[in-house]
């Protein structure tokens, strides 16, 4: 499709207030990213003039979309006050092109291939359709002789008009002119005192415009009004996301009980088990993440990670063994063992180290996180810790339950150990009971 013969519009203005959250409706994540991305994402497949309407909350949701999508966006502000409702927003928006996409930004699974069949339609306004029997939320749709008649709101429809099951789905397809035309001619003389969009089809069917009902699937315009809408829309979007990489080879075990956010990334052969979680902008390349293990914002190469093991951002784990119940924040670690009960912050470890049971880096001092650096081959005995700032270098041996405190040198053996107390017969002495 010719990105230069479409214009697409996304509301995102409205509060929101079904959510019950300070958080404006359009900024709740959805496996990862804000509701709102998803629909920019696609359209940018299909438009280069893609707008954004805002109103509550403006500036928080266009910086955040910015950092996605820069200036390959625009935005426009609705005047909440004085032109409430999904006409009003569309006052003072100019088009690029002759064709005009009109989206919501509460819609997260549209997909850009359903959008590009408005195209293929011929006729002056096109209109998504539902044909859905007993569901709320949904303005009712009048359909004649494949034509669109009217729309009417759920808040403004009566028990006759409630009992259509032809819905509106909220996605509208407009030759440029009609908007000119009838915009300016939308009042707000409803429940509501809002300007409907929807009022548009109206006052165009009066002067015979054709209006062309494009029936659609709810899993692809399911709208998003509150939490409930919100889980299900993100365990569509889940499975569509765990879907296209098992189909590009990723091999995953039981996938419905496995986690994988929109950011996330896999390269060659990998195997995912049952109840991870991997978020962020994690990319796994020829690794195996065991079960029930989490992965945030982190690099796993030649690896495998678990069983309930946990990697925080900024980890770059390289032909390495992370075991169960290790934790590692913020470090790289490149042909190291780690194969229990550890946790590995704000460090930097050497190939063909050994990190014995319980090794805890300790990292923050109350006040601000220091480094532990250790190099090659060091063996490093259970129940150990390395208080930071501190540097082991290569070659090093650590004795089990010491606390390093100290630089190390090349080729040193580290061992600290309380001094040993023996009481014979204590126990009976001390609970006053006879052997």
């Amino acid at each position: 499709m010719n990105k230069n013969s479409l214009s697409i519009v996304i509301l995102a203005a409205g509060k929101g207030t079904r959510m019950k959250s300070n958080t404006p409706k359009v900024l709740h994540r959805i496996c990862g990213r804000e509701m709102l991305y998803y629909s920019i994402k696609e359209s940018l497949k299909l438009s280069n003039d893609v707008c954004v309407i805002l109103g509550f909350e403006a500036e928080r949701i266009k910086e955040k979309m910015q950092e996605y999508f820069g200036d390959k966006i625009r935005f426009l502000y609705q005047d909440l006050v004085d032109f409430p409702g999904t006409g009003g927003a569309l006052k003072g928006y100019l088009p690029k092109y002759k064709k005009v996409l009109v989206l919501n930004g509460d819609m997260p699974l549209v997909q850009a291939e359903e959008l590009s069949k408005f195209m293929h339609l011929d006729s002056e306004v096109v209109m998504s359709v539902l044909d859905l029997p007993n569901t709320n939320g949904y303005g009712r749709v009048v359909i004649r002789e494949n034509q669109v008649q009217e729309i009417i709101e759920e808040k403004d429809a009566n028990a006759e008009i409630l009992a259509l099951h032809t819905l509106n789905a909220g996605v509208y397809c407009f030759n440029r002119e009609i908007l000119e035309s009838y915009l300016p001619r939308l009042d707000n003389n409803n429940a509501q005192k809002e300007y409907y969009l929807t009022d548009i089809i109206a006052l165009a069917r009066r002067d015979s415009v054709t209006i062309m009902p494009l029936f659609v699937e709810i899993t692809n315009f399911k709208g998003v009004n509150d939490k409930l809408d919100l889980a299900r829309a993100e365990e569509i979007l889940g499975d569509r996301i765990k879907e296209s990489w098992i189909k590009k080879g990723v091999l995953m075990c039981l996938p419905n009980t496995i986690y994988i956010e929109e950011g996330v990334e896999f390269v060659g052969e990998c195997v995912v088990e049952n109840g991870v979680r991997i978020c962020g902008d994690s990319k796994i390349i020829h690794s195996h993440i065991k079960a029930q293990s989490i992965i945030e914002s982190s690099i796993i190469e030649s690896s495998d990670v678990g069983p309930l093991a946990h990697l925080r951002p900024q980890s770059v784990i390289k032909n390495t063994h992370i075991g169960n119940f290790v934790e590692v924040k913020k470090s790289q670690l490149e042909s190291v063992k780690a194969g229990h009960l550890s946790y590995i912050g704000d460090s930097e470890i050497g190939s063909g180290t050994n990190i014995g049971a319980g090794f805890i880096t300790c990292n923050y001092n109350g006040k601000s996180k220091h480094k532990t650096i250790i190099g090659k081959n060091v063996f490093i005995g259970s129940d150990s810790q390395a208080v930071a700032p501190v540097v082991i270098e290569d070659d090093c041996l650590i004795g089990a339950g010491s606390t390093i405190r100290r630089n190390l040198k090349k080729g040193e053996l580290f061992v600290t150990r309380g001094e040993e107390v023996s009481k014979a017969g204590f126990f009976y002495k001390f609970f006053n009971k006879k052997s």
